[in-house]
């Protein structure tokens, strides 16, 4: 099986309760990064692949907005 390296980008809208927004902002970009592989052993057996490696290369936020909760 040859190995290949896969430059994918994914972003998250998290809703945080913070005391600021820089906090808010802050806290996100700090706690979120973990990336892990959520297959299973019969999603790798079936199609017949391996995730050798995630690494967070960027973390960073785009846009903060107080939101109205109910």
């Amino acid at each position: 099986m040859k190995t290949y390296q896969v430059v994918l980008t994914k972003s998250y809208l998290v809703s945080v309760s913070a005391r600021t927004k820089k906090q808010a902002q802050r806290v996100c970009e700090f706690y979120t990064n973990d990336i892990h592989d959520i297959s299973t052993i019969e999603n790798r057996k079936k199609e017949e692949f391996q995730i050798e490696n995630i690494k967070c290369t960027m973390n960073e936020i785009f846009d903060c907005r107080e939101i109205e909760t109910m």
